[in-house]
């Protein structure tokens, strides 16, 4: 005799799906380096093949080389810009004050108005002198070689440097203060530890 009572096996419940294997990442494709261009290497190349390990090039991009290299070889490295690669003024120079490295850096922007094939080119040539704590501009160590001999265009730009960073250019036929009065007895006015005074 059945029962309305009677019960009915319970169900089974239903089976987990199977946890699928975690994926594997894919694998990243080894990154191709960059590839430099054809003309601006080649001037680079000439610099590196000439002078080896006294200079470093610091980056090289379209219409762009950038050169760093000792002080006492700056001017034969400059001179072989200018002799052997066509490059025949200086359009500007500046500088840049490393207080933690106690050192001031120049920087020449180098270009062509002779050889239409680097009509768009810029060769930054860049270089640095001690720095020294308590300055003495033109009486103390903060030196660097002249270019103004190689390139006549530098005559006003380094006397800016030297008046605004205290770097005395050796060499120059004129080292005279640009801007400031000749009684300057303030720190020169671009490097970091400069204060204006009532600030």
């Amino acid at each position: 005799m059945s029962s309305d009572t009677e019960t009915k096996p319970a169900a089974k419940p239903a089976a987990k799906p199977a946890a699928k294997p975690a994926a594997k990442p894919a694998a990243k494709p080894a990154a191709k380096p960059a590839e430099l261009p054809a003309f601006e290497k080649s001037i680079s190349d000439k610099i590196v093949e000439k002078f080896g390990d006294k200079i470093e090039v610091e980056f090289v991009k379209e219409n762009r080389v950038g050169i760093k290299v000792n002080r006492d070889d700056i001017h034969d490295v400059a001179e072989f810009i200018r002799d052997g690669l066509n490059y025949d003024h200086v359009e500007s120079v500046s500088g840049v004050d490393y207080p933690q490295d106690k050192e001031i850096e120049v920087v020449y922007h180098i270009g062509s108005y002779s050889d239409s094939s680097l009509a768009k080119q810029l060769l930054v040539l860049a270089t640095r002198a001690q720095r020294e704590e308590n300055p003495i501009p033109g009486k103390d160590a903060t030196k660097l070689p002249t270019l103004r001999d190689i390139f006549y265009s530098v005559e006003f730009h380094e006397r800016e440097v030297f008046e605004m960073f205290g770097v005395y250019f050796t060499g120059h036929p004129d080292n005279r203060r640009l801007l400031l009065p000749e009684d300057w007895a303030d720190l020169p006015p671009l490097r970091k530890d400069f204060a204006i005074k009532g600030r």
